[in-house]
């Protein structure tokens, strides 16, 4: 007697950001219609948050496009919805107004929640505080403000963001005439962008010093009052505004473990410990630095082994992280990759991947470029590629590689 064929597994991905969407293409790519995905999201747009930092300074709008249609070209169906509780004994979410989803496994993909922590800081966490900037902007240019300082305290693990407000506003003022607006980056690094390694470190600084913004590394901006930032060690830096980074809490989800920082631990492959298919991925998980292409390698190495575990003939490989950024500076970018943890730094003005967006996932990039249009279109001989890496030698950077 026939059986029939066997059901595809109810997976269910909890938030419809970057993470989310790379989890959804890599599971379709992998584990075909052996599932069936439900992303639940409280969004009814996806955002490409990475333009926020560029929106002040330019004419035009961050991209972005209906989450449902994205989920339909990415081969998942979408709930509007804002996740309550998970019920790990019973296999299902609650969400707020009480309904239940049934899942056999879940992926959370939550993000993380931006805090401010300098009063009478203009904290930049997104798109949202984009116009507050753009009136600072407007201020200096009057002369009512006379010196800025970019900060970025302890527990913002990400600060490339703040290096491109620095950059970006000083060619803005430059092209509109206003001089002699001292620009100061505060950072507690112990080298600007240290985390691409020396050489792509070196290469930074020397970019801040022909354009004239001060670096002060190794100090961590404490508090900002009537003009005055307090530094530790013991120090003053005289400032008549600050533009500060946030610090980053985690989602805290009831029925779910997480870490005093309520983000949520995970394994090599983006398991929870001792929940069985549960996965966390991006900014969500416990790992400590939070960026978009960093979010995309969890998603995948926490993809195949749901693919495998689905039945696709897949040897799942562990997340390891290569460090990626796209550096805007007002003129010509900076490519930035590195390797946590090793010695290897590469920086060029061309591009280290393709297509050469700032989010640089093996599945979304080529995605959103097609969808967004937030990359420039690949050369004719790599119409089919995705995002690769390239020789670290830096003298080959233009060897373009596809899959």
């Amino acid at each position: 007697m026939e059986t029939g064929k066997p059901h595809p597994l109810r997976t269910v991905i909890v938030g419809g950001g970057v993470a989310g969407l790379e989890t959804v293409l890599a599971l379709r790519a992998l584990a075909g219609d052996r599932l069936s995905i439900e992303v639940i999201a409280p969004d009814r747009d996806f955002t490409y948050r990475p333009e926020a930092v560029a929106e002040p300074f330019r004419v035009g709008d961050i991209a972005r496009r209906s989450l449902r249609s994205l989920m339909d070209a990415a081969g998942a169906s979408l709930r509007e919805g804002t996740l309550a509780a998970v019920d790990i004994n019973r296999w299902v979410v609650r969400l707020e107004g009480g309904d239940e989803v049934a899942f056999d496994i879940l992926v959370l993909a939550l993000g993380a929640r931006p805090v401010a922590v300098m009063p009478n800081a203009l904290t930049f966490r997104g798109p949202q505080d984009g116009p507050a900037f753009k009136a600072l902007l407007e201020e200096i240019v009057a002369g009512d403000v006379r010196s800025v300082a970019f900060a970025a305290p302890v527990g913002a693990s990400w600060s490339l963001p703040l290096y491109e407000l620095a950059l970006l506003t000083g060619v803005y003022l430059t092209e509109r005439g206003t001089m002699n607006v001292p620009l100061t980056i505060v950072t507690p690094e112990d080298r600007p962008l240290g985390l691409f390694g020396r050489a792509a470190s070196d290469a930074v600084a020397e970019l801040l010093e022909l354009r004239g913004i001060t670096v002060r590394t190794g100090t961590v901006p404490i508090g900002f009052e009537e003009g005055v930032l307090r530094v530790a060690p013991d120090d003053e830096i005289t400032a008549d505004r600050v533009v500060a980074l946030p610090r980053l809490e985690g989602p805290r989800i009831p029925g779910v473990v997480h870490d005093r920082d309520g983000f949520i631990p995970t394994d090599d492959f983006g398991r929870v410990p001792s929940e069985e298919d549960v996965y966390a991925v991006g900014d969500s998980s416990n790992f400590p630095l939070k960026q978009g292409g960093i979010a995309t390698q969890q998603a995948d190495a926490a993809a195949e082994a749901i693919a495998a575990r689905a039945g696709a003939p897949i040897d799942p490989t562990p997340f390891k992280p290569v460090l990626r950024g796209l550096l805007l500076t007002g003129m010509a970018p900076r490519y930035l990759r590195a390797e946590p943890g090793t010695v290897r730094s590469v920086v060029d003005a061309q591009p280290l991947w393709w297509p050469p967006a700032k989010i640089v996932g093996r599945y979304l990039a080529p995605f959103l470029a097609s969808e967004l249009g937030v990359a420039a279109e690949p050369p004719p001989q790599a119409a089919e590629a995705v995002p690769v890496e390239i020789e670290l030698d830096p003298r080959d950077h233009k060897a373009w590689a596809a899959v």
